[in-house]
């Protein structure tokens, strides 16, 4: 198609209509699906590893993840980076470039995490809600009353928000939300920072310790579980890869979809590594050994209230968002699947027009679509409603998403797309990199495995409380 045709000028060379993204609206995509609850964990995770390990694992993470988005950026298009076939989704690029057997582990791999993530956002607003409430009601008791309360009714609320959200047709329709995500996640990540340097000021000193949470404040068994788990949510924290692809086909060129995505990953993660630095680093030398799992929900801070309750409604309107930059990817794939099986069918094909009083155009619903991605949240909420651990959910994903998704099939694409010489320095490099990081997904993994199993141990199904 020559797309340098008058006729053309709004499609792309795929035949689709012209992308419009830019490395801005990359940048706000990146930063929503990056700086999402994991930040509020980190002021924990470096209290488990200390001053020294603490800043080092998570510098070493940023790293890991800007290198391998750069080469999994590489991979938007098979054979030349300009002109190449496209790949509109991470299971395109992995079957493109990888094929057989490896494709379809990464699509299990990769809609589990999406899965995961969405119900632990689910279970991250519901107690950044419920934090609200409490919030006000121990400045209402002057702090005499413990203000328990169950976190069931707003994992529904927010599950019914995400019901409306997602009957939104396409990943490149929902800019706007990732733009007002980002925003929130910079306006709650900023007064975490302000409420643990007033923290630390008044305390006159910084907590903490080089080796992190002392042993007697736990047991030597504890320290090395919740070492392993705080690798695993310093991981999550930066888990974004997952979606990478489908950002990038979101995104205009000339120039090429690469060049762009690079320059939006640099200025994404630069941005939330200084954020999660300052975050994590004057959370815990504010609390210390105390830092808790979640650092604007685990009270912590109590005062000013009124800061934390805009801190927290920040929290939740960006977790609206991540919800469906996460959630998506997993929407187009099923109904993808359901046209190419069901192409004649009704339910599945055909928009059907409903009016909206005070709105011009009609809005367009599809049953199937309505039907499954409304299942779909609901398949969410429940299980969050099941298992509400915030630290230990966080630390099992991150475990999951980050050697198989993050750094193993960017690596393997990118040897097979660039023809790497096998036993080369790039080659053993690449390979050193990827079996490092196995050995660090399997350590997390672990160790909140070890949380989830104790936490069960005091559990009653539907009945958690905080």
């Amino acid at each position: 198609m020559d797309v340098s045709r008058p006729a053309f000028k709004c499609f792309d060379d795929d035949g689709r209509l012209r992308r419009s993204g830019t490395v801005w609206t990359a940048s706000a995509h990146i930063i929503t699906a990056v700086i999402g609850s994991g930040v509020l964990s980190l002021a924990w995770a470096i209290g488990q590893l200390g001053w020294i390990a603490g800043p080092t694992v998570m510098f070493l993470f940023s790293f890991v993840t800007y290198f391998s988005s750069t080469l999994l950026s590489d991979c938007y298009r098979t054979g030349d980076p300009v002109s190449g076939k496209r790949n509109y989704t991470y299971m395109d690029a992995v079957q493109s470039i990888l094929g057989g057997f490896r494709f379809k582990i990464c699509g299990l791999i990769q809609f589990l995490n999406l899965f995961g993530i969405t119900v632990g956002y689910t279970i991250a607003a519901s107690i950044s809600m419920m934090a609200i409430k409490r919030s006000n009601c121990f400045h209402e008791s002057g702090g005499k009353n413990p203000c328990h309360m169950s976190s069931n009714p707003y994992m529904i609320m927010f599950g019914v928000t995400e019901i409306l959200l997602s009957q939104i047709k396409d990943f490149d329709q929902i800019w706007w939300l990732s733009i007002v995500a980002a925003i929130m996640s910079f306006t709650y990540s900023a007064i975490g920072l302000a409420l643990g340097i007033i923290q630390v000021a008044a305390n006159g000193v910084f907590k903490g310790s080089l080796t992190g949470i002392s042993i007697g404040t736990v047991t030597q068994t504890q320290k090395i579980w919740r070492t392993f788990q705080a690798l695993g949510d310093i991981a999550f924290a930066y888990s974004y890869s997952v979606v990478l692809i489908e950002i990038q086909d979101t995104v205009r060129s000339p120039p090429a979809e690469s060049k762009t995505m690079k320059q939006a990953t640099r200025i994404s993660i630069a941005v939330t590594t200084t954020f999660y630095m300052l975050c994590g680093c004057m959370g815990y030398a504010a609390f210390g050994d105390a830092a808790p799992g979640n650092l604007l929900t685990g009270f912590g801070f109590y005062n000013p209230f009124w800061l934390l309750d805009v801190a927290n409604v920040a929290i939740v309107i960006h977790l609206v968002g991540a919800y469906q930059v996460f959630a998506q990817p997993i929407f187009a794939f099923v109904d993808k699947q359901a046209v190419a099986r069901f192409p004649d069918s009704d339910l599945v094909s055909k928009e059907f027009e409903i009016r909206i009083p005070g709105v011009r155009a009609p809005y367009k619903v599809n049953v199937f679509r309505a039907v499954f991605r409304s299942c779909f949240v609901v398949l969410t909420t429940v299980i969050s409603m099941l298992m509400p651990f915030f630290n230990d959910v966080v630390g099992i994903l991150g475990a999951l998403g980050f050697w198989p998704l993050t750094v193993y099939f960017p690596v393997e694409m990118y040897i097979r797309q660039r023809k790497v010489e096998r036993w080369s320095m790039k080659w053993v490099c690449l390979k050193m990199l990827s079996g490092g990081c196995l050995v660090i997904t399997v350590v997390a993994g672990v160790g909140s495995v070890a949380g989830v199993m104790l936490d069960l141990k005091v559990y009653k199904p539907f009945k958690t409380t905080y």
